[in-house]
């Protein structure tokens, strides 16, 4: 048995080592400065160094290549979002504000990957809901965030938890891509700053709504 179980877990290590070279092949040949679209599978097995027919035995296609690098592009910033507490000991705008600067410098290592997500995700749905489920991930999180900060009378009543997260997650992931994307980073501090005290202004010292009697 414990040979069987030795033989299973070269298996699978092997697997797993030429699917990340597979990845890493995608991202190199995009940070040379090809378009998502002008690739073919032939080119990501050949950095990769493998065969068509190898390239296949793990992969779909290359819209399948895609969707897992930028799985883990995905997880990461999430990780980096999710730590960020309003009242934890890196809380507060300026606290926020280091978190998006986080994501940014994440995001900016992988500029290529995350502008190859969004060229394809204008024509492929498959692209397109995958990232959509990555903001709701983000969406989800923001939400139980607000409600807790409700419940603990630090942020106002009147505030919609699913409307303000959707509209901060989405707003937000649209500026940072285009930072990344769009420029060189050397204003990435203020631009998370800006963002960072937009949401908290906006959502934790922003006015209770006043209705007529």
């Amino acid at each position: 048995m414990a040979s069987t179980t030795r033989r299973r877990s070269t298996a699978t290590d092997r697997r797993t080592a030429l699917e990340e070279r597979v990845l890493s092949a995608l991202e190199e040949l995009l940070r040379d400065g090809l378009t998502y679209t002008e690739l073919s599978v032939e080119q990501i097995a050949h950095g990769a160094g493998i065969s068509r027919s190898t390239f296949y035995l793990y992969f779909r296609d290359k819209v399948d290549v895609l969707l897992r690098v930028s799985g883990s592009l995905r997880s990461r910033s999430y990780e980096i979002a999710e730590a960020w507490q309003p009242c934890g000991p890196d809380g507060g705008a300026d606290g926020l504000a280091r978190t998006y600067e986080q994501i940014m410098r994440h995001y900016r290592e992988h500029a290529a990957l995350l502008s190859a997500i969004h060229e394809v995700a204008a024509y492929d749905p498959a692209v397109r809901d995958a990232w959509a489920a990555h903001q709701d991930r983000f969406v989800d999180n923001l939400v139980a965030v607000l409600k807790e900060e409700q419940r603990a009378g630090r942020t106002p009543a009147d505030i919609d938890p699913q409307l303000a997260a959707r509209v901060i997650v989405q707003g937000g992931g649209e500026v940072i891509t285009r930072q990344v994307v769009g420029s060189d980073g050397n204003d990435d501090a203020v631009v998370a700053r800006e963002l960072a005290h937009g949401y908290w202004h906006g959502v934790y010292r922003r006015p209770p709504a006043r209705f007529a009697g």
